[in-house]
């Protein structure tokens, strides 16, 4: 089994500790020394200009989806020069009434060198992405691709 570990540290910044009042921006530190600065969703408070953890979340699935979707058409002979997704996850009511991320839209473009994929093609290589997306293994989100 694999592990991936992150970190954050979130420290007071001297305002008052009551909600809407103290900063939520933090950074997260990943095992190889990249660290990124994130906050609150701006709806909630957050800082607008640093990275939400929904963001982060959609971000994931697109990129476990993107990673696969390669594997597995270079496992079929397809050459990809260039793939671009501008995905969009969606906050919501869950079946249970609690807010979630309850939808992500992946939005790929694949540009191919060479022969590209039929449209039938496409679409079994996006469901065996889907299929063996760890991250999407992972949730009960619902996971569209337009």
């Amino acid at each position: 089994m694999a592990s991936h570990k992150t970190s954050l540290n979130w420290q007071r910044d001297g305002e008052e500790f009551k909600p809407g009042k103290y900063s939520t921006d933090h950074p997260w530190t990943f095992d190889g020394g990249e660290s990124v600065m994130a906050s609150a969703a701006a709806a909630y408070g957050g800082n607008a200009a640093l990275v939400d953890p929904e963001q982060a979340f959609t971000a994931s699935l697109s990129a476990c989806h993107m990673l696969t979707f390669l594997y597995m058409a270079a496992s079929k002979g397809f050459v990809i020069n260039s793939y671009q997704d501008d995905a969009e996850g969606f906050l919501g009511k869950n079946d249970e009434g609690r807010m979630a991320m309850v939808r992500v839209v992946l939005k790929p473009r694949i540009e191919f060198d060479g022969e590209a994929p039929d449209t039938a093609t496409m679409e079994q290589l996006h469901h065996r992405a889907h299929l063996n997306c760890f991250i999407a293994n992972s949730v009960s989100t619902q996971i569209d691709i337009e």
